[in-house]
């Protein structure tokens, strides 16, 4: 009688080889490595995820003994080692976002040391900025939250942040339903909706929310248990801002090649106090626009100065409210502080008026930074900013 056993629950291949019973399917192993890329493993448990991983590691490393008698023996010629980052996530129970934490700093620790070095930042502020960056995905309303894999990943390979994940893809088809269903573009960082709407794709519908959320531009960021409604948002600043970047072309007078130099002449302009070449720069985006968004055009312009001081936003801070005909804003830099009132349906003395009216500039009387204080209003005639008048 063999003493070999069912391997029954034996996650290990090196285990597996000594002592248990192994279906030889390591052919496929070296075809999966030799042609192909990234993978997700989406089977359910008990499927044999983890002992692919085992045989996988076992194989990067080297260890042809293991392989004595397989397929992959006769298959691979140089048995090259590789360094191996194995993150088993059975060992603990990572109910917790410090638990879960825990385990990447245990095992990513020199990375991360090496990481933070080459870009002259201290070792919490790089833990900080690929949290921002990277983290924040919830599947479900109770799930702890995880990072994209695939952004990290090329974060640790290339020692740079960027949007890794979001250039593997273009939403065209998300905005232009944007667009097509004349969607509140402020709406999206705070949507509410229901299991069903989130579960569901139907081409007739004018809800572009479940397109969004289960492409992964979305999360889930709260639930409401008495009603049974999720709150969603951006996942992190990778999603948020490439989105948000994505959606200027699309909505204003300039072309995806200008766009990103724009912004950056907004901020310089906000950082020294420009505020005249800021408007210019403001209407010309607003210049040419089409008749067919006439008949939104409040939205229009909502949604285009939504675009403009989310991307400025993500350099200064920002904070934007808007109520029915009106936004009123508050941007500040390091030295100036700036109170802004937009007026859609009237003239930029009754916005000016207004800041005055309801003590806006208050929070900052002893602040020692200087003070604008902006009315704009928007000329339904040109379908333009008609005229801005500052008080400092």
């Amino acid at each position: 009688m063999s003493n070999k056993i069912y391997p029954i629950g034996i996650q290990n291949f090196e285990k597996i080889r000594r002592d248990g019973y192994f279906i030889d399917k390591t052919a496929l192993v070296y075809q999966m490595v030799k042609t192909g890329s990234y993978y997700f493993l989406s089977r359910p448990r008990r499927f044999g995820k983890s002992l692919l991983i085992s045989t996988l590691e076992a194989y990067f490393q080297g260890k042809k003994e293991l392989f004595e008698g397989l397929a992959m023996e006769k298959l691979e010629k140089d048995w090259i080692k590789y360094p191996v980052l194995h993150l088993d996530l059975n060992i603990e129970k990572y109910d917790t976002p410090e638990s879960l934490d825990k385990i990447l700093h245990d095992n990513l620790d020199a990375e991360l040391h090496e990481f933070a070095e080459a870009r002259g930042v201290s070792y919490d502020k790089l833990c900080d900025y690929l949290k921002a960056y990277y983290d924040g995905y919830h599947f479900t309303h109770h799930f702890i939250g995880m990072c994209n894999p695939f952004s990290l990943l090329n974060t640790f390979k290339y020692k740079e942040f960027g949007s890794y994940w979001f250039e593997t893809g273009t939403p065209t088809y998300l905005v232009k339903l944007l667009k097509k269903h004349h969607y509140d573009l402020e709406r999206m960082a705070h949507e509410e909706t229901d299991s069903q709407v989130l579960n569901s794709i139907d081409s007739e519908s004018t809800n572009p929310i479940p397109l969004l959320y289960q492409s992964g531009y979305l999360t889930i960021k709260g639930y409401d248990e008495e009603f049974g409604m999720y709150r969603l948002g951006f996942p992190n600043r990778e999603v948020e801002e490439g989105f948000v970047r994505f959606l200027l072309p699309f909505y204003a007078n300039v072309n995806k090649v200008e766009s990103p130099f724009e912004i950056q002449k907004f901020v310089r302009e906000v950082r020294f106090g420009d505020y005249d070449s800021f408007f210019r720069r403001l209407q010309s985006f607003f210049a040419d626009t089409t008749y067919e968004v006439i008949r939104e055009q409040e939205l229009h312009y909502e949604n285009v100065l939504f675009i403009v001081f989310k991307l400025v936003g993500f350099y200064t801070q920002v904070e934007y409210h808007t109520s029915k005909g009106r936004i009123d804003l508050v941007l500040q830099t390091d030295k100036l502080i700036y109170v802004m009132e937009f007026k859609l349906d009237g003239t930029a003395e009754e916005a000016l008026q207004q800041i005055h009216d309801k003590h806006y500039a208050l929070p900052f009387a002893s602040d020692r930074r200087k003070l604008f204080k902006i009315g704009v209003n928007f000329s339904a005639e040109t379908r333009n900013i008609e005229k801005w008048i500052v008080e400092e």
